[in-house]
């Protein structure tokens, strides 16, 4: 169990790998395409849009309160599994296609509330209007294929849910280089490829369902016991779980009314920080909380705990060094991955501005993915939602201050440092409630990280070219350079490592001692 665990999160890992590489391919043609112009500031909002409810209803509120009480079902037996999964999914569905229809009508006063600051420009607001229209039925595909997603997981069956992401990327690319040059607006490619990209993700997971019995049969059952156990869960978790989506959303907002560019610029260096965040916090919380919902369920208390302190180490081993990547090469990132076609050096120094602020976040991220699970698996989702409005609340007021001095790069930096707090609180919290017992060893582990993560940090601030350098090269030798950078940074910092005695090997259980 504690070998297939490790393997279980690797195999995720790598998936969203995967997945992650095709979405900066998708987005190296979307800046090539669109730059941080008018069209790609209205793409990204109606875009955002779908995506923020998917994490928020999906991905983020849905599983979290599903993932429990399917492992309390699983408990009883096979008929009151099927049972559960086919009220769920028939209700599920039923009330999403009437959210997607009122979506769908409703899209030019949805658009006024998310994006208020298109109300004085006519022409972005119609654009956003119908970009919007075509994307907003994505929440119906993608929450449905969250759910088969959650079945599968249970299931121990990691690698299907998060390798079908990579079809929506797909989609979304095929679009743009293809569909694109045939419509009088190109632009609206890109939100048919959401759209095509959602209903294939949900095509792709069925066959897999099939083969292990739970392809299930909708039904209406909205009184069912398990699906009213869910909407209990899944009501105050819904908040708790995404507070970070809402805060990305309100700077999108609030960047709504900064100067056009802005809005693109936190929307690049949010997909920076999005590829560790999903690499690592995404593939642990996936893989432990069905691990901690089943030894919630078996009271299995000490090995739950021992769980959250395996994951929490190795968000620092790897998140750490990620982190100051990012922060010490952001805008050799952004020159490498998007400075061409339409989006301009100048594009990229500001939206490096942005991930830097986002960097100091990345930590934070993650662990809010790692400890959330803590509670979720013991079906407790209010205290996830009093820490969750203290941290929105919280960044809602430094974004009106940092704003008005640092623009776009205020709300970044807003976004990271509500982030510490949300992390901080849901430490002390399963701390204080002894649900979570550090094994012995942080001391020496954190004087071990201190000095690697100081190595590299030197090492990275020797050896990156000036930022001049970067904008003069050709597209392949800035790549070359930059992936020689991230290798070797990555050899000396596990090197230091090593000679500092961290044993990786140690680090493989849940149940080791560091």
């Amino acid at each position: 169990m504690k070998e297939k665990l490790l393997k279980s999160t690797l195999v995720v890992s790598l998936m969203t790998f995967l997945s992650r590489i095709l979405g900066f391919v998708r987005d190296i043609v979307i800046a090539r395409f669109l730059g941080a112009g008018m069209g790609a500031d209205v793409f990204f909002v109606a875009f955002k849009i779908p995506n923020f409810l998917r994490r928020l209803f999906a991905e983020g509120a849905f599983s979290q309160a599903f993932i429990p009480v399917l492992a309390e079902y699983r408990e009883r037996g096979d008929q009151d599994l099927k049972q559960l999964i086919a009220a769920t999914s028939g209700t599920l569905a039923s009330v999403l296609f009437f959210i997607t229809l009122i979506g769908v009508i409703a899209a030019p006063v949805i658009i006024l509330l998310f994006a208020p600051g298109f109300s004085d420009q006519p022409e972005k607001l119609q654009l956003a209007r119908e970009l919007l229209r075509i994307t907003f039925p994505y929440i119906l595909f993608v929450s449905l294929t969250a759910l088969a997603s959650s079945i599968l997981n249970s299931f121990g069956k990691f690698a299907v849910p998060a390798f079908t992401p990579v079809f929506l990327n797909i989609s979304m690319i095929a679009c743009a280089l293809w569909l694109a040059p045939h419509l009088e607006e190109p632009v609206k490619a890109l939100a048919w490829g959401v759209f095509i990209g959602g209903v294939v993700q949900l095509l792709f997971q069925m066959p897999f369902l099939m083969k292990i019995g739970s392809l299930p049969k909708p039904r209406w059952g909205w009184k069912d016991e398990g699906v009213q156990k869910i909407l209990r869960l899944m009501i105050p978790a819904m908040f708790g779980v995404s507070v970070s989506q809402i805060n990305l959303l309100l700077d999108t907002l609030l960047a709504s009314f900064l100067i056009t560019g802005s809005i693109s610029w936190l929307y690049y260096s949010d997909r920076l920080v999005e590829f560790p965040l999903g690499i690592l916090g995404i593939a642990l919380a996936t893989v432990i909380l069905p691990n901690l919902s089943r030894k919630h369920a078996t009271a299995s208390m000490q090995e739950f705990s021992q769980t959250i302190d395996w994951a929490l180490r190795w968000v620092f081993l790897i998140g750490a060094p990620a982190a100051l990547g990012l922060i010490i090469l952001a805008e050799p990132l952004l020159l490498t991955l998007f400075q061409y076609g339409e989006f301009t050096p100048y594009d990229a120094h500001q939206a490096s501005l942005s991930l830097r602020a986002y960097g100091l976040g990345l930590l934070p991220f993650i662990f809010i993915k790692v400890l959330a699970p803590g509670f979720y698996a013991r079906q407790d989702t209010k205290t996830p939602v009093k820490i969750g409005i203290i941290a929105m609340i919280s960044n809602m007021g430094l974004n009106i201050i940092l704003m008005q001095y640092l623009a776009h790069v205020g709300l970044a930096l807003a976004t990271a440092l509500s982030a510490m707090l949300n992390a901080g609180l849901l430490y002390y919290t399963l701390r204080k409630k002894a649900v979570y017992q550090p094994i012995s060893g942080w001391s020496l582990f954190f004087i071990r990280m201190l000095l690697a993560n100081s190595v590299l940090v030197v090492f990275l601030l020797w050896l990156t070219p000036i930022n001049s350098d970067w904008v003069a090269w050709s597209g392949w030798y800035r790549f070359s350079i930059l992936m020689g950078l991230i290798t070797s940074s990555a050899m000396v910092y596990f090197a230091v490592l090593t000679l500092c005695g961290v044993k990786l090997k140690s680090l493989l259980s849940p149940q080791s001692h560091e």
